[in-house]
């Protein structure tokens, strides 16, 4: 098992990211850049206790791994942003 705090660095707080959360239910966070999407699936969903449906990644110019993280419809991902103190 792999550890959550070393796979998931920090969430990425945007406008856009933001908009996300609150159109399409997604998270974007900061990841390791050697976990794949099911360690970062796995991760999410044991940190904060949600279901995630999509992990999708890509790389930044600044080289790190960016993380779009859906999540089951039941869950918020604005509630997350706030108890994580974002908002």
């Amino acid at each position: 098992m792999v550890d959550p705090y070393k796979v998931l660095k920090y969430p990425y707080i945007s406008e856009k990211g933001m908009k996300l959360a609150e159109t399409e239910n997604k998270i974007v966070f900061i990841v390791d850049r050697k976990a794949n999407k099911k360690e970062i699936k796995e991760a999410f969903e044991k940190l904060f206790e949600v279901k995630v449906t999509k992990v999708n990644t890509l790389i930044t110019r600044k080289g790190e791994k960016k993380a779009y993280i859906k999540l089951a419809p039941e869950f918020k991902a604005s509630e997350i942003i706030a108890k994580l103190g974002l908002v």
